[in-house]
């Protein structure tokens, strides 16, 4: 079989990522998108719109209409979606990936469990939701139907358990239509790894190493790297073989992943996800392949190009997501306008270039890039990935850039040392906003102020230059000497954006006519802290609240945001209703503190 073009139901890196690999073997790739959504188009021969990346009746419309052969899910949306795939197939098309019904099976994590247990993979004890033990705990809770860190949530204490199940059914319905829920063991400390898994349609299956993806916040990773750094080599071999073997057990094609909790020299199964990885890169700088063009051979029906003795491990690769995220305030997500941003010299998968503006929109997961570092061993690697942060950059809307930076210079990550539940926990020292550099100052003076004159008087020794600039937080910088230190910069006359170590910092001048900055909201006011959906509304006016204690939330960007109260005190306005879209900073509840 010959595939000659090849339609991509995905958008950004994602997309851009496989309608590279089809270009580079000849295959016309075609691009699908929703209306403003057009960044990933430049990598396609050809485009149609489609109402929804979800739509998986107009995409198969769309793949008829521009004359494709096969669909290429990508990751997210619709990959690991049956009925989409079975639909695909139905229409007379080639999905790349493997078959609807070991979607459907593997897709679903109790029937995974299932699988596993008859391949000989060890997975964790299962409870039923009204009969946890007491000496049971801490247990995770987490969606049967799938995956993504939705639905999750770790209950230590018995009496938490009911409000986590709700929540968990609430998340899981929204993402997945499906409130099925597992319970098991939660094991502290353990560390995620995962094998990757590829099969063909000749009765080959192979393992192409393994992965770590433990640096993991609220359950989504932020850092991976292969192969896993520091696993006792007989737990290394079992993981490898058993994930083969849960492969063997039902007939798997194409490309996938078998996922770990290891602790010591205990691993257990925790889901098989039934497509390409976001973390695949780094498992194809270890290697030397390119799974991408894999995925598209086998999906041609060709053997897998390499036998399992012909795949070797060829030093480290280590690979962080940069997110538009506000890490100061409870990472959450940004959406707006990126003014400029500054790649370094590694491999990066992203769609916004250099020097390109881009808008973040609250429609989409707010991942902008993805970078990737190498080294002969884990040690050059690490640094290599410090240096490339150290000179990226993403001006004009908060990211994660400065936080990724710290945690791969830590201790703790230097040292492997972490595990799933490090991040949660983070030592201040990762959280805490940095103080802004003086060499940042420097720069940012250099940029907002013509050159001036040298100070030169009759009579005297040269006047010390001034060159003021304020910063975000109104703090005001006295610069004497010009800067020559080359930092990641940019700006737009009025202000300067500077990066220094990751981290961003915005200057102005100083303007003595400009009103004093307006300060935040009254810790009374409850606002949406970004665009979304009301999703729960669980106080009435005139209750009593205590401080912190949950008022409704609001959903945004695939993430439930839990509202609370600042303070103790008595509510005294309710503006928020239950489906209600709301903008960033609406007034949701009051609460006035005080004695009701």
């Amino acid at each position: 079989m010959t595939l000659d073009s090849v339609l991509v139901a995905n958008r950004g890196e994602i997309a851009a990522r496989v309608l590279r690999a089809c270009r580079e073997l000849g295959i016309r790739g075609i691009a699908v998108h929703v209306a403003g959504d057009t960044a990933h188009l430049p990598w396609a021969d050809a485009a149609v719109e489609v109402p929804s990346y979800l739509d998986g009746a107009a995409i198969v419309d769309a793949t008829r209409e521009a004359g494709a052969a096969a669909v290429h899910p990508g990751y997210g949306f619709l990959s690991e979606n049956a009925a989409f795939a079975r639909a695909v197939t139905e229409a007379g098309l080639v999905f790349v990936g493997p078959d609807a019904d070991v979607i459907e099976l593997m897709g679903r994590k109790d029937r995974a469990r299932e699988v596993a247990e008859r391949a000989g993979v060890p997975v964790m004890p299962r409870y039923e939701p009204d009969a946890v033990p007491t000496d049971a705990f801490p247990v995770l809770v987490k969606a049967a139907a799938g995956g993504g860190g939705k639905g999750m949530h770790v209950v230590r204490d018995p009496q938490d358990l009911g409000h986590a199940l709700a929540t968990a059914a609430r998340e899981a319905r929204a993402a997945f239509d499906d409130d099925t829920l597992l319970i098991e063991r939660y094991v502290e400390g353990g560390r995620h790894v995962e094998v990757q898994v590829f099969g063909d349609r000749h009765g080959h299956v192979v393992h192409l190493l393994d992965r770590d993806c433990s640096v993991q916040r609220r359950h989504q990773k932020v850092v991976e790297e292969a192969p896993a750094p520091g696993l006792d080599p007989e737990v290394r071999e079992r993981i490898r073989s058993a994930a083969v073997a849960l492969c063997r057990e039902v007939g798997y094609v194409n490309a996938g992943t078998v996922e770990y909790l290891v602790h010591g020299d205990e691993a257990y199964f925790l889901e098989m996800n039934t497509r390409l990885q976001v973390e695949h890169p780094v498992t194809e700088e270890v290697t030397g392949t390119d799974l991408v063009h894999w995925q598209l051979a086998v999906a041609a029906a060709e053997p897998l190009p390499l036998r399992q003795d012909e795949i070797t491990e060829h030093g480290h690769a280590v690979e962080v997501r940069v997110y538009a995220e506000d890490p100061y305030a409870g990472f959450l997500p940004q959406a707006g306008r990126i003014r400029e941003v500054w790649w370094p010299g590694a491999r990066v998968e992203s769609v916004i270039e250099d020097f390109d503006g881009a808008t973040v929109s609250a429609a989409f997961d707010p991942m902008i890039a993805k970078i990737v570092t190498t080294g002969a061993d884990r040690d050059e690697a690490v640094d290599a990935m410090v240096e490339a942060l150290d000179m990226t950059a993403v001006f004009g809307i908060r990211s994660n850039v400065g936080f990724l930076r710290r945690v791969v210079d830590s201790a703790r990550f230097r040292a492997a040392g972490m595990d799933t539940g490090w991040l949660d926990t983070a030592p201040e020292e990762l959280l805490s906003l940095p103080v802004v550099p003086e060499a940042a100052a420097a720069c940012a003076a250099r940029l907002l102020w013509p050159r001036p004159a040298d100070g030169w008087r009759v009579a005297g020794p040269p006047a010390p230059l001034l060159l003021p600039v304020v910063d975000e937080e109104g703090e005001r910088h006295e610069v004497t000497t010009w800067s020559d230190h080359v930092l990641p910069a940019t700006t737009d006359g009025a202000r300067a954006w500077v990066a220094v170590r990751g981290e961003t910092h915005v200057f102005e001048r100083p303007d003595g006519t400009r009103r004093p900055r307006a300060v935040h909201a009254g810790d009374a006011e409850v606002t949406a802290p970004m665009p979304g959906t009301v999703i729960a509304v669980e106080v009435e006016q005139g209750d009593r609240v205590e401080a912190g204690q949950r008022l409704g939330a609001v959903e945004a960007m695939k993430m439930e945001l839990t509202l609370t109260a600042a303070h103790a005190g008595v509510v005294t306005v309710v503006a928020a209703t239950v489906g209600r879209q709301v903008k960033m900073g609406d007034l949701l509840f009051h609460v006035e503190a005080g004695e009701d």
